[in-house]
């Protein structure tokens, strides 16, 4: 019983104490949890900078790695490096003024002045050298080409030149392609037109003006056709000469071919008289 009394005791005057110390533990634990919750309310702010921190030193690393790859880059030799090219230099154009096109005018018109000239001193020569031929004996006429060949050349150079030839197909460069109703000639810029089996077409009417256009007043048209393609002859040379011009030779060369003769004259009577029709020549079905 003494015992148990002596211990009551001590509990008794050992309670207050632990009170004491739970007390102390408690004021501790809610001063820590009161920290620590202030803690966290900084704590955003603290992240933001350590973020921003973060990222600077990245950066910052970023830019020593480069430098150091750049400086661990093998050293070209002198002889391997090739030169840098600079920015492309604009190439420089010249303004064309008012002055410059007159003297590329003056310059074309020049060019053409001489052409011509050129011309009229191969016309003047090729008569001179007709003059001879038509005036000297046959070895004479030899003696003189053997001794210049540019001279024959010229001679036969100053017939090619009088004389132009117009088809549907350029064949060589002596022929003109064209459209018989256009042709590429000045008006009143021959001498002679001939239709030698080529009026084929069904407007006879375009050719044959086409021809009087071209023709100098008093120039020669010749039509060889074949006879057979003639539905009336008299009617057809009647109706060309209505466009203009005067009959002056009919002859039937053969039992085939016909040749007409007429003279551009001024004065017209129809454009599109009738009676100008010739037979096409079609291919008999066998």
């Amino acid at each position: 019983m003494g015992k148990k009394r002596k211990n009551q005791e001590e509990q008794v005057v050992g309670a207050p104490d632990e009170k004491k110390e739970k007390l102390e533990k408690w004021l501790n634990t809610s001063a820590t949890a009161a920290e620590e919750s202030i803690k966290k309310k900084k704590r955003p702010w603290r992240n933001k900078v350590r973020k921003l921190a973060a990222k600077k030193a990245a950066a910052e690393k970023k830019a020593e790695n480069q430098n150091d790859s750049i400086n661990l880059e093998p050293h070209e030799s002198d002889a391997s490096k090739k030169r840098k090219r600079g920015p492309k230099k604009k190439k420089y154009k010249p303004e064309i003024s008012e002055e410059t096109e007159e003297k590329s005018d003056n310059a074309d018109g020049d060019n053409n002045t001489i052409s011509e000239a050129k011309k009229r001193l191969d016309a003047g020569r090729f008569r001179f050298l007709n003059e001879k031929l038509y005036t000297c004996t046959g070895s004479e006429a030899f003696d003189f080409f053997k001794e210049d060949r540019s001279a024959f050349d010229t001679y036969h150079k100053g017939f090619a030149d009088q004389i132009r030839s117009f088809d549907l197909v350029a064949v060589n460069d002596r022929v003109e392609a064209c459209d018989m109703s256009k042709l590429p000639a000045e008006e009143a810029s021959a001498d002679i037109v001939i239709f030698c089996l080529s009026l084929m077409g069904t407007n006879l009417y375009d050719f044959i003006k086409e021809a009087r256009r071209v023709l100098r007043t008093g120039g020669i048209l010749k039509i060889a056709e074949v006879t057979s393609r003639f539905i009336s002859i008299k009617q057809f040379c009647e109706a060309v000469t209505k466009m203009g011009f005067e009959q002056t030779n009919r002859r039937q060369l053969t039992d085939y071919f016909m040749m007409l003769e007429f003279r551009k004259i001024d004065k017209v009577e129809q454009k599109r008289p009738y009676g100008l029709k010739l037979k096409p020549c079609l291919y008999k079905k066998r």
